[in-house]
């Protein structure tokens, strides 16, 4: 935890910039009959019931200091998944960046060694120097700044039927523009010192 919490303490630098990636699996749900339509006085109405259209997976990585994240859906969350992403991560969003400082949770495909599986051995050897990497603790996920982003996600976009893998990125992608429009950074206001108070009990107890 506090090593986490030493990352954000870090003042923005380009050359190193600190990302936060998380991952969630979300169903896709198609109405069995047409909603009707919003009216004077009247919300729009939707049938109870809807056809399952299988799951996919999202994958969100944000900037938490440079105030920008993106997302992306797939149909899968295997190892070679996430290590596209990486290298998306590396080549696409920080090809100027000397080492990404990136911050996830321990999920067992969240690895250099998925680099390997994914690429051939001198690729996936420059793609993990190119990673500072910093694991959330085990149920401390809410550490992560992406799983807060998650949560924004879900409540402004994923609240709705959206109903196949089109529809789904199409919504992904104009929240995630929104959300960057302003390029505000996201205040981290819990401190190491906080967690030594306020999580105290999670620390040994010392016996002299």
């Amino acid at each position: 935890m506090e090593d986490v919490l030493d990352v954000y303490t870090r003042p923005h630098d380009p050359r190193r910039p600190q990302v936060c990636m998380d991952e969630i699996s979300t169903q896709l749900l198609r109405d069995t009959r047409a909603p009707l339509p919003v009216q004077p006085g009247q919300a729009a109405r939707e049938d109870y019931e809807y056809e399952r259209g299988g799951v996919v997976n999202l994958f969100l990585f944000c900037e938490p200091l440079g105030g920008q994240r993106w997302a992306e859906v797939t149909a899968r969350r295997t190892r070679v998944d996430w290590a596209h992403q990486i290298k998306a991560l590396v080549d696409v969003h920080y090809p100027q960046a000397g080492r990404i400082v990136l911050v996830m949770d321990n999920l067992n495909t969240h690895s250099p060694a998925s680099l390997y599986e994914a690429f051939a051995p001198a690729e996936a050897k420059r793609l993990a120097d190119k990673l500072e990497i910093h694991h959330t603790p085990k149920h401390g996920s809410w550490l992560n700044m992406a799983e807060i982003e998650l949560s924004v996600l879900r409540r402004q976009c994923l609240d709705r039927r959206l109903p196949d893998f089109d529809a789904l990125q199409a919504e992904v992608t104009a929240w995630q523009d929104r959300r960057n429009a302003d390029g505000q950074p996201i205040q981290w206001r819990f401190t190491t010192d906080d967690a030594r108070i306020k999580l105290r009990r999670l620390y040994p107890s010392l016996h002299e």
